[in-house]
């Protein structure tokens, strides 16, 4: 199992590198670096739009309580030479098995002390779509994610929880696979359109197309209102740990997941 670091800001002047080590031949390597500042980005519901702010805060807000109002903001360090940047460490994709259960969960714990002794503010992970939701609609399954959320807590430790709604693996040196939720493979098996098509034909499960985002294919709702019923069954779920413990991340990155693929896809070809 590795431990990878992400970020998403390109700016980065490394400083420092420390390697650690922890029991099951787990290591991970981190770079502390520094960033210039980047944008957060306030995420509200459907009626109320999207909002870019300048800093460094992820902010969720529903219309119905202001207890959503800042429920992701993290604390940023001063030293001399100015702010810290906060780091946060990318679990495995396996993180939570394909039955719902945390993986590994020992070494978790020494892997998440040895990150929380280097000075990392948090882990971030996958919620896979086709781990949670893959019993039919509307059925979901958080018991492995809550199972992380108590261990990553009992470190001190922040959780970036990242709402996946793409394929996992599939690809050439993928070690994991996590499908589409069944009933959703079994809708794009009765009509192919709704994933994306080459000029060759070829089609690719990985990702609901975007163009169906409005239509009813999903048994009677549209894939915008299948994701809003995910994401609202999280936020009910782990109402009592946002803004403590976790912090939700929308990856605009995942969309491109299928122009990337050139080679196998040919979507960039003339």
């Amino acid at each position: 199992m590795a431990l990878t670091l992400r970020s998403s800001t390109s700016f980065i002047i490394l400083k420092d590198s420390k390697s650690l080590k922890a029991p099951d031949g787990i290591s991970s390597t981190i770079s502390f670096a520094q960033m210039m500042p980047s944008c957060s980005l306030r995420v509200k519901n459907s009626t109320q739009g999207a909002q870019l702010s300048s800093g460094n805060i992820f902010t969720l807000e529903g219309s119905k309580s202001n207890k959503w109002e800042k429920v992701n903001e993290i604390s940023i360090p001063q030293t001399s030479n100015g702010p810290k940047v906060p780091v946060f460490v990318m679990l495995p994709l396996d993180t939570i098995t394909l039955g719902g259960k945390l993986n590994r969960p020992r070494a978790l714990n020494a892997s998440l002390m040895a990150l929380k002794s280097a000075g990392v503010v948090g882990v971030m992970v996958d919620v896979w779509w086709g781990l949670v939701e893959k019993d039919g609609p509307l059925i979901y399954n958080w018991e492995g994610y809550a199972d992380l959320v108590q261990t990553v807590k009992k470190h001190g430790l922040k959780l970036q929880a990242v709402m996946s709604f793409h394929q996992c693996g599939g690809n050439v040196g993928d070690s994991c696979s996590i499908p589409l939720p069944p009933w959703v493979l079994e809708e794009i098996s009765k009509n192919p359109d709704l994933v994306y098509t080459d000029r060759s034909g070829r089609r690719n499960p990985e990702y609901i197309s975007l163009g169906s985002d409005s239509l009813p294919v999903l048994r009677g709702r549209t894939p915008i209102q299948v994701y809003a019923d995910y994401m609202r069954s999280f936020s009910n779920r782990f109402k009592d740990y946002l803004g403590d413990v976790i912090v939700v991340s929308f990856l605009a990155s995942y969309l491109l997941i299928l122009p990337r693929e050139r080679e196998r896809l040919e979507f960039m070809k003339d």
